[in-house]
C-alpha cells in the first residue's frame, strides 16, 4: 500500500511538470516592437504586447515587425518636370506598419512571407512611381524652393496605397535635387546678379548717405565750435572784467581796512599810553602809601623793640637782682642764724660779706642801667641815618616797581612826530628816565626832608672815639 501511494504521487508530480513544460512551450509572448499573428482552428488573430497559448498541430503563429523602416527613394531614371527639364531627385522615406489589428492583418497578408529586402523593394517601387507623378506636375523652381510642399503631396498621394498594404508614411524628405544641364545652377544666377546689383546700389547709397551725413555733421560741428569759441571768448572777457572789478573792490576794502586798523591801533596805543601813565601814577601812589605804612610799622616795631629790651632788662637785671638779693638774704639769714648758733664772733664777718655782695649787685645793676641809657641815646642818634639808609637801599626796588608794568607789555608801538626832540625807541628810554626822576620826590614825601639835606646829614656823621656809633 505505501509503495502504490508513492508511485501515484510520483506520477502526478511528473505529469504536472510535463504539463507545465508543455504549457511553457506552447505559450508565446509578443514584444513591444512586434506583433504575433496566430492562425488555426480558431481563425486568425493578432497578439500585440501580450502573450497567448498556441496549441500545436491545430494552430500556428508568425511574427511581424512593427519597427520603423527607413530607406532611400532614388529612381534610377531621370524625372521630368512640368517644364520638361530632367532632374534627379533623392529622398528618404520612413514607413511602418500601422498599430491597429486590421492593418497588422493586412500587412501580414502582404509581407508575412517576404524578407525585409523584398518588402522594402515593393514599397520603394510604389514610392518612386508616386514621386515621378508628383515631379511631373511641378516646376524645377517649386521643387527646389518648396521641398516641404513636395513632401506633403507625397504623403497625401501615397496614403491610400500604403493603407491598402497596412502601412503608413511617417516622413518623406527630399535630400537632393540635381540636373545634368546646370539648370538649377543657372536658375539662381539672375537672382544672384539682381541681389548683387541691389547690394552694390544699396552700398553706394549708404556710402553717399554716410558722406552727406558726415559733411552735415562736420558743418554742424564747425558751426557749433565757432559758436562755442565765440561764447567762450565772451565768457572769458566777462570773467576777466568781473575779476578786475573784484580785485579793485578787494584793494579798496584792503586799503579801508588797513586805514581803519592803523587808526584803531594808534588810538589803542594812545589809550594804552594814557592808561600806562595812570597806572604808573597809581602804582607810585600805592608804593608811597605802602612805604608810609611800612615806615609806621617800622616805627612801631622799633618802639616795641625798645619796650621789649626795657622789659628784658628789667626782667633779667632787676628781677634777677631782686631774686638774687632775696636768695642772698635768705642765705645770709640762714648763715647768720647758723653762725649765731655756732659762734657769735662770726656774725660780724657774715655781715661784712653780705654788705660786700649787696654792693656788687648794686654796681652791676647800675652798670646795666647805664648801658640801657647809652643804647637809647644811640637809637636817638641813629634814627635819621637809619631812615636815610633804608630809603637809599630801597631805591632800586622803588624804581623796579615803577617800571614793572612795562615788562608786562607784549608789543610797543611808538608814534612820534619828533616835535619834542625825541623820536623812535629813544622815546621809551626817555620815559624811563622821567620815571626814575620821580624817585627823589617820593623820598621827600616819605621822609619829610629834602634828599639833599638827608645826604648832607649823612656826610656830616662821623664815628665816635670808641667806634660804637656815629655823631652828627
Amino acid at each position: 500500500m505505501p509503495d502504490s501511494i508513492v508511485t501515484i504521487v510520483g506520477l502526478l508530480v511528473f505529469g504536472t511538470l510535463a504539463l507545465a513544460l508543455l504549457m511553457a512551450k506552447m505559450f508565446r509572448k509578443a514584444g513591444p516592437n512586434e506583433a504575433i499573428v496566430v492562425y488555426g482552428f480558431r481563425g486568425p488573430r493578432v497578439i500585440k504586447g501580450g502573450g497567448a497559448v498556441i496549441f500545436p498541430v491545430v494552430e500556428n503563429s508568425r511574427q511581424l515587425s512593427l519597427e520603423l523602416m527607413s530607406f532611400d527613394v532614388a529612381p534610377q531614371q531621370d524625372l521630368y518636370t512640368k517644364q520638361g527639364v530632367a532632374v534627379t531627385v533623392e529622398a528618404v522615406a520612413q514607413i511602418k506598419v500601422r498599430s491597429d489589428k486590421e492593418s497588422i492583418l493586412t500587412a501580414a497578408e502582404q509581407f508575412l512571407t517576404k524578407s525585409p529586402d523584398q518588402r522594402e523593394g515593393l514599397i520603394r517601387l510604389v514610392m518612386e512611381g508616386h514621386l515621378r507623378g508628383i515631379i511631373g506636375q511641378l516646376t524645377v523652381e517649386q521643387i527646389v524652393k518648396e521641398p516641404e510642399m513636395v513632401a506633403e503631396r507625397m504623403r497625401s498621394t501615397c496614403m491610400d496605397d500604403m493603407s491598402k498594404m497596412g502601412l503608413e508614411v511617417i516622413s518623406f524628405t527630399i535630400r537632393e535635387v540635381r540636373d545634368k544641364n546646370e539648370y538649377i545652377t543657372n536658375m539662381g544666377r539672375p537672382d544672384v546678379a539682381r541681389i548683387k546689383r541691389d547690394a552694390e546700389i544699396a552700398a553706394a547709397e549708404a556710402e553717399r548717405d554716410t558722406a552727406i551725413r558726415r559733411a552735415v555733421a562736420l558743418r554742424e560741428a564747425a558751426v557749433a565750435k565757432a559758436s562755442a569759441d565765440q561764447e567762450r571768448v565772451i565768457a572769458e572777457t566777462a570773467s576777466l572784467a568781473k575779476q578786475a572789478e573784484a580785485q579793485r573792490d578787494l584793494d579798496i576794502q584792503k586799503a579801508q581796512f588797513t586805514e581803519a586798523a592803523r587808526r584803531q591801533e594808534a588810538q589803542a596805543d594812545k589809550a594804552y599810553e594814557l592808561q600806562t601813565n595812570v597806572m604808573q601814577q597809581k602804582v607810585v601812589a600805592e608804593q608811597v602809601r605802602v612805604q608810609q605804612v611800612e615806615k609806621q610799622e617800622q616805627v612801631k616795631v622799633q618802639e616795641a623793640e625798645i619796650l621789649r629790651h626795657e622789659k628784658e632788662l628789667i626782667a633779667t637785671v632787676l628781677k634777677a637782682s631782686e631774686v638774687e638779693r632775696q636768695r642772698i638774704e635768705n642765705i645770709a639769714n640762714a648763715e647768720r642764724a647758723r653762725l649765731t648758733m655756732e659762734a657769735e664772733g662770726r656774725a660780724a664777718a657774715t655781715r661784712l660779706q653780705g654788705e660786700a655782695e649787696a654792693a656788687i649787685i648794686f654796681q652791676k645793676g647800675e652798670a646795666e642801667a647805664k648801658a640801657m641809657n647809652v643804647k637809647a641815646e644811640a637809637y636817638q642818634e641813629w634814627t635819621q641815618a637809619a631812615v636815610v639808609d633804608k630809603l637809599i637801599s630801597n631805591m632800586a626796588d622803588v624804581v623796579r616797581a615803577m617800571s614793572e608794568p612795562l615788562s608786562k607789555v607784549d608789543k610797543i608801538t611808538v608814534i612820534s612826530t619828533g616835535a619834542d626832540g625825541t623820536t623812535g625807541a629813544s622815546k621809551v628810554t626817555g620815559e624811563m628816565t622821567k620815571i626814575a626822576a620821580q624817585v627823589p620826590a617820593l623820598f621827600e614825601a616819605l621822609s619829610g626832608m629834602k634828599l639833599e639835606d638827608l645826604m648832607a646829614n649823612v656826610k656830616a656823621m662821623k664815628p665816635r672815639d670808641g667806634g660804637n656809633g656815629l655823631s652828627a
